[in-house]
């Protein structure tokens, strides 16, 4: 049963049948109410909403172009926060989302290119990543969160470089000098372990790079050599990987008192390995995350870490993509304020380190 089928079995017009389903002020109550009882009589349920919206030249979806599988999505505290403050806003305009995962660099990008989706919004993809030239080439608008930065692409990030360093300026200021570092994947090839100066330098997601090289910055401030300090490299950003990437510095000659961990599920990892190496927190080892994700404060004991807005920030997302729908300019917001909260993770260095 089709609209056309139904006008002709009532002997109206097809704008009649619409009407009675699309502007039902148009009609008479009695009107209206006999075309919508034949229509439930022969099984009609209405027009095509997907046609009407192809009309109209708008799906009502927002596609969502995440870095990781789509479970991550719904995982990481962190991703589950943003995609909360995206999703908050765009239902105000009747928008709903649509997640896809980027896939592997040389992967198929057939759902990339066949999605119906009125605007993409890119999540934290690495520099050249051949999904986002993909998204980029469909043509809809596109508003960036985090990475990768793009000419005439709006963006909503933070200061990423700023917050590394109040982090690591933190632990040098209780009187840490033997720091570790706990990396999320620096390139789409997501290996693991420890990661040499050159491997931090040309890292592809710029989130990375900059809060390397804010920790960086902060640590040569205070007198130690940056290439002297381990960085390793998480193939994934979840508390496994950083568990089992700092467990054999723990277990080492020289163990590490410090560890910033670039986000809050290594933070986490950390503290997973100091309690399976019977490390105290923080008596010998200080531990700082990043993002002051839901989390955080429920580690024990509770994470430091460097908090950023991140319903906030989805929201933001939200409100470009909207004026951008609507026809209206969208201008890239100031990095979004950062501030280290202090928990029980971190305190003095240990006088007598092992």
């Amino acid at each position: 049963m089709t609209l056309l089928a139904l006008a002709q079995d009532l002997g109206v017009s097809r704008a009649t049948v619409s009407n009675a389903y699309n502007r039902p002020d148009q009609l008479s109550p009695a009107l209206r109410e006999r075309i919508l009882a034949r229509a439930a009589e022969l099984g009609f349920s209405g027009p095509d909403p997907m046609a009407r919206g192809l009309r109209r030249g708008r799906v009502g979806a927002v596609g969502v172009l995440v870095d990781e599988g789509l479970s991550y999505a719904f995982s990481d505290p962190t991703a589950v926060q943003l995609l909360d403050g995206l999703a908050r806003e765009l239902e105000e305009d009747g928008v709903g989302l649509l997640l896809h995962a980027s896939g592997p660099v040389d992967g198929d990008l057939q759902h990339v290119r066949n999605a119906a989706v009125d605007a993409w919004v890119l999540q934290s993809l690495p520099d050249g990543h051949p999904a986002v030239t993909a998204a980029l080439e469909r043509g809809r608008p596109v508003v960036v969160l985090d990475q990768p930065v793009l000419p005439g692409v709006p963006v909503v990030g933070v200061d990423d470089a700023g917050g590394a360093a109040a982090a690591v300026r933190h632990l040098t200021d209780l009187g840490h000098r033997r720091l570790a570092v706990l990396s999320m994947p620096m390139a789409a090839d997501r290996v693991s372990g420890p990661a040499d100066l050159d491997r931090q330098r040309s890292a592809t997601y710029a989130v990375v790079r900059e809060r390397l090289a804010g920790a960086a910055t902060a640590a040569a401030g205070a007198g130690l050599d940056w290439a002297a300090v381990p960085v390793v490299e998480c193939a994934t950003n979840d508390p496994e990987s950083a568990r089992a990437a700092l467990a054999p510095l723990l277990a080492g000659d020289q163990p590490p008192t410090a560890v910033f961990a670039l986000s809050d599920q290594l933070g986490r990892g950390a503290i997973r390995a100091a309690r399976a190496a019977g490390v105290s927190v923080p008596g010998a080892l200080s531990i700082v995350g990043f993002d002051d994700s839901p989390a955080a404060a429920g580690t024990t004991p509770p994470l430091t870490t460097v908090a950023q807005p991140l319903r906030e920030r989805g929201q933001a997302v939200g409100a470009l993509v909207r004026a951008l729908l609507a026809g209206r300019p969208a201008v890239s917001p100031p990095p979004a304020e950062l501030r280290l909260v202090v928990r029980g993770s971190t305190g003095p260095a240990p006088a007598d380190p092992r």
